[in-house]
């Protein structure tokens, strides 16, 4: 079975879509929540207040009966385990966000061992998978707290893509400066993002801006934090400068 939890649900088993036959938008995150904790069987009371974070039907565990009882037809009666104690029953199966968190870590080994496009490649993985977002619309704490995972995940993404960028040089030179670039504007406290947009600019024969993004590097952390760039950063200043 392969799952798709970021952006669109997909349910695909032995190349058959399940998802159009999920129960509506809350059986999409009922489903969802469990696939998460598919590791260990989720308590009854634990489920509603994931659905309903802020309140929900009137009778809540008959709203759940019906959602789990519309899941077991979707999926299968032996994929959906338990009643005081849910579990979803899918292995084999592979996660959308679960292969990204593995591309990611494949992707920062292979930038260590300057395999640059190995990187180049598992980094992709990982970027495309966080981009599309979870959820959107619903709001619960273990949304968000899924959401944050995804966006440092982007930002692991997009560093990895753009070192492994830089070091293919060529052509790859432009993307390894929008990912800088990305980075800068999506966590602008993050040094590292500016010394990628630093180094990508340098690499295309523009120190001035280089120099530039370090000044703004500079004057940000004075500002918002009273401190100054780290050593690292300084020591790449120092570099172009020279």
């Amino acid at each position: 079975m392969r799952v798709q939890v970021c952006g669109s649900i997909v349910v695909e088993d032995a190349g058959r879509r399940l998802e159009t036959e999920l129960p509506s938008r809350q059986g999409r995150v009922l489903f969802a929540y469990l696939v998460l904790n598919r590791a260990r069987a989720v308590p009854r009371a634990e489920i509603i207040d994931a659905l309903w974070p802020t309140g929900g039907p009137e009778d809540p565990e008959a709203a759940l009966n019906a959602l789990l009882s519309r899941l077991r037809k979707a999926l299968g009666p032996e994929r959906v385990e338990g009643r005081g104690n849910v579990r979803l029953l899918l292995d084999p199966v592979t996660v959308d966000v679960e292969e990204a968190d593995e591309a990611i870590c494949r992707a920062e080994s292979a930038v260590a061992l300057q395999q640059w496009e190995r990187a180049w490649a598992s980094a992709l993985v990982a970027l495309f998978t966080a981009e599309r977002g979870f959820l959107p619309g619903q709001d619960a704490a273990w949304v968000d707290q899924a959401r944050r995972r995804l966006e440092d995940l982007h930002l692991r993404a997009l560093e990895t893509y753009g070192a492994a960028a830089l070091g293919l040089g060529g052509t790859e030179l432009a993307a390894a400066r929008r990912a800088g670039r990305a980075m800068v504007t999506e966590a602008p406290l993050r040094e590292s993002g500016h010394r990628l947009l630093m180094r990508a600019l340098a690499a295309e024969d523009n120190t001035a801006e280089a120099l530039r993004v370090y000044e703004d590097l500079r004057c940000l952390l004075r500002d918002e934090l009273g401190i100054s760039p780290s050593p690292s950063s300084q020591a790449l200043y120092e570099e172009l400068l020279s």
